[in-house]
């Protein structure tokens, strides 16, 4: 029987893509846990961990937990569905293409939705946001923390501190799917009410689980509607006990758990907030595994999506080709050098850039030398482009 010491993964491309991301051996061996039941007492305790292990990610002492099988999407359809009434009223910052989807999530489930437009390479600034907050009361507010389009990084600390001055009774939602993990992110100091995000990017697991982390004030608001909750699978009335009850330490069924990416997702949990590098560091190491890529590509000439490096997120940069040269020219070159990057995603440029994901055990575990394969790859990759 192999052990989780012996254990490798098989050879493959780096895969280095804003998410999925690469995983730790240790973290894909749990994966291959033997299938057990969920009502188990090992999985209970495995659960139970887990839910207590995200609150310490996000630096919370009693927000709300939920990890449902499902992606990031998902988290979307949670906010809309258990937070906002139909008719009340959402306002959406918008940095790219996911704050049009949560905007159209938010539609979907009947509320009325005003955005605010940041420029191309920009996030939305705070006089905006104040303008807009003074105009309306909002019952939620909305940004997303790193647009997996454009690399483009808000400054969510900010951004709380002018919701709570301007429009204190508005729930603040972050949906930080391409962020946790890789982005410093205080859910009680900066008075966060909602943070949304997925298994396969910071938290370096593979894609499945569903993570929306919850304010006690926002389970209050959600406890207090007056109309039944519009969706089946992702209401709250349905889901809170079963957090409640698996954290304390007894089974609970209303839609079978995916135990075994659960324990994948705990066996990352255990590394990122019981091991060494601590989360204050993991954070330094994606500042500094972004500025060492990024100065890479400046020297190469090419510009970035981002206008200003206080907008360019940490855990992926966004890349214009260079001119004449297009994804064809690119792409192929960085899977001949063993990289798997992506296109660009943004309607109206997404032919003119391309994207490169570098979070979790790529940075963290230096021993794999994964930046350095990164760098490599992007100047081979350019070089020959070019020549």
């Amino acid at each position: 029987m192999t052990t989780s010491d012996e254990f490798k993964q098989a050879p493959h491309k780096l895969l280095v893509i804003p998410g999925p991301v690469e995983v730790s051996d240790e973290v894909l061996f749990a994966n291959a846990h033997p299938t057990v039941s969920h009502t188990s007492a090992d999985f209970i305790k495995v659960f139970g961990d887990s839910i207590r292990m995200t609150r310490e990610v996000l630096f919370t002492k009693d927000a709300q937990p939920f990890l449902i099988s499902g992606s990031g999407t998902l988290g979307w359809d949670q906010v809309a569905a258990n937070l906002v009434e139909p008719g009340e009223e959402a306002l959406v910052l918008n940095s790219g293409y996911f704050g049009d989807s949560f905007a159209d999530c938010l539609q979907t489930y009947g509320a009325k939705v005003d955005q605010v437009r940041a420029d191309l390479g920009a996030s939305v600034s705070q006089s905006e946001i104040e303008k807009a907050l003074k105009a309306k009361k909002y019952k939620i507010v909305t940004f997303t923390h790193v647009d997996t389009s454009t690399g483009v990084l808000s400054d969510a600390k900010t951004i709380a501190e002018t919701v709570k001055r301007v429009s204190p009774d508005s729930l603040l939602v972050v949906d930080a799917v391409c962020s946790v993990g890789s982005e410093e992110i205080r859910f009680d100091d900066w008075g966060l009410d909602v943070v949304l995000t997925a298994s396969q990017k910071g938290l370096s697991t593979p894609p499945g689980l569903s993570i929306v982390v919850v304010s006690q004030r926002a389970i209050k608001a959600f406890e207090s509607r007056s109309v039944p909750v519009t969706s089946y699978y992702g209401g709250w009335n349905r889901w809170l006990p079963i957090m409640r009850n698996y954290e304390n330490g007894s089974p609970s069924y209303f839609a079978t758990p995916p135990v075994n990416l659960v324990h994948s997702y705990h066996a990352s949990l255990l590394q990122i907030t019981k091991a060494a590098p601590s989360l204050e560091e993991r954070f330094k190491l994606h500042r500094e595994a972004s500025q060492r890529i990024k100065a890479a590509a400046t020297e190469l000439g090419l510009k970035q999506i981002p206008l200003d490096p206080a907008y360019a997120a940490n855990g992926m940069t966004t890349l214009y080709f260079p001119e004449g040269l297009g994804a064809a020219d690119i792409l192929p070159r960085f899977a001949q050098h063993g990289l798997v990057i992506a296109g660009g995603l943004l309607a109206g440029i997404k032919e003119k850039y391309f994207r490169i994901g570098h979070m979790g055990v790529t940075v963290v575990d230096s021993r794999r030398n994964d930046v350095d394969e990164i760098i490599e790859a992007l100047r081979k990759s350019i070089n020959e482009a070019k020549s």
